[in-house]
């Protein structure tokens, strides 16, 4: 009776494509995935018709968050792009672009793209909590680079992040030592890691500095509204309206300044602001932001070394680099009123 190749990935543990992949020793399947598949092989006595080579495929998947207009607008996420084909060009591998509405609808566009085999390695723009392409990617053994923190498979996930718990912690800081102790933190959706650790960076400064927080100071926003937020003009109506804002992007910081101006308020004699990204916004801004660099670009150019250098040596171990952060001081911030 012919052995299947089904039936080695039922053994095995993964899907077909990674049994076929495995057979032509592709590159992007770990060396781990590759030794279990092997030995299924063995065990069942499967012979591949295909014999063991290496294919001349070099196409990295570039994977933005399931979005239907914020991720386009963000700075952040155009600045990394740039640095990933920039690196990837130099080293002559094409790049693809996989995006969607849901999650689910990015996962349907890999799943095809891998069991066709054109996928060498995949670069995840962003990191978040309990996330199924990342599931599905660690078992299927891709190889894949997280721009931002882990959330699970840590020891066995190579990551390209910054210290955003210092980096908020250096914002808030930086407000405090002007004399600002009501201090507002403007935030995106908290799945997202790094929206996370930056609200622990903002608590923790707070925090040696005794001053309380105040639960009614954090808002978090995942889309930019259409209209004016009321959240946050109800915060700035407050009798102690906060002094000062650390907000989580730019484009978030823009929307607080338009707010700001519709109630008369100036920035930065009645409100001070310090945003994240360093964006052509926070410079054009008036008055310009001071912003904390990320060094967006960067955290591209090191993602996509990290992916190439691991698809060309899959022995290596998965590798975490912390791109530094700085302040950029500009006129949005000052001591408090009186």
């Amino acid at each position: 009776m012919n052995i299947t190749l089904k039936e080695v990935a039922r053994l095995a543990g993964v899907s077909p494509s990674t049994v076929s992949r495995t057979c032509t020793n592709h590159p992007s399947i770990s060396e781990q995935t590759k030794e279990k598949v092997r030995k299924a092989m063995l065990e069942l006595g499967y012979e591949p018709n295909t014999p063991i080579s290496s294919p001349n495929t070099k196409t990295i998947g570039i994977v933005l968050p399931a979005s239907e207009k914020d991720t386009y607008e963000n700075s952040f996420f155009l600045e990394t792009m740039r640095g990933i084909s920039q690196f990837c060009n130099q080293k002559q591998y094409f790049t693809t672009f996989i995006t969607g509405a849901s999650s689910k609808e990015i996962l349907q566009y890999i799943c095809q793209m891998s069991k066709e085999d054109r996928l060498d390695g995949v670069i995840l723009l962003y990191s978040s909590r309990q996330d199924p392409i990342v599931d599905y990617l660690y078992t299927e053994g891709l190889q894949f680079v997280i721009i931002g923190k882990a959330d699970k498979y840590i020891q066995d996930t190579i990551y390209i992040d910054n210290d955003n718990i210092q980096a908020a912690r250096d914002a808030a800081s930086y407000l405090i030592s002007l004399g600002h102790t009501r201090i507002a933190y403007l935030g995106c959706d908290s799945a997202r890691i790094f929206s996370a650790d930056r609200k622990a960076g903002y608590l923790l400064a707070l925090t040696e500095q005794n001053i309380p927080f105040r639960p009614e100071y954090y808002i978090e926003m995942p889309f930019i509204p259409y209209d004016e937020s009321e959240e946050l003009k109800k915060l700035l109506s407050m009798k102690e309206r906060p002094t000062a804002f650390i907000v989580n992007d730019d484009i978030h910081a823009l929307m607080l300044t338009h707010t700001a101006f519709c109630m008369d308020l100036k920035i930065p004699e009645e409100l001070s602001i310090v945003s994240f990204n360093n964006s052509i916004a926070a410079r054009l801004a008036s008055p310009p932001l001071t912003s904390i660099d990320i060094n967006s670009r960067q955290l591209g150019i090191e993602a996509a070394s990290q992916i190439i250098n691991h698809i060309e040596n899959p022995s290596l171990l998965p590798t975490k680099i912390i791109v530094p952060h700085y302040l950029i001081n500009r006129k949005s911030c000052a001591a408090p009123p009186a």
